[in-house]
């Protein structure tokens, strides 16, 4: 799934908000006999899945751009 196809209403969750929502999805599918009706919380889960794993992406390239010119301004100058 691409992160553009993502629902608004995800789009304006945090992290934790999102990974809340999947774990409910995901006891909730645990508990289900016949998975043919659960294709919409799929969907969902899927897209919340994609939303959690870019937003990390993110967060993950901020820190190492923070950290790296840290690192630069720390380093003796030639």
């Amino acid at each position: 799934m691409n992160f553009k196809n993502i629902p608004v209403d995800i789009k304006n969750k945090s992290i934790k908000e999102a990974q809340e929502e999947a774990s409910e999805i995901l006891h909730i599918l645990e508990k289900e006999d016949n998975l043919n009706n659960s294709v919409e919380k799929y969907q969902r889960l899927l897209s919340l899945d994609t939303y959690i794993s870019q937003k990390f992406k993110d967060r993950s390239k901020t820190i190492s751009k923070t950290k790296s010119g840290d690192i630069k301004h720390s380093l003796p100058k030639k």
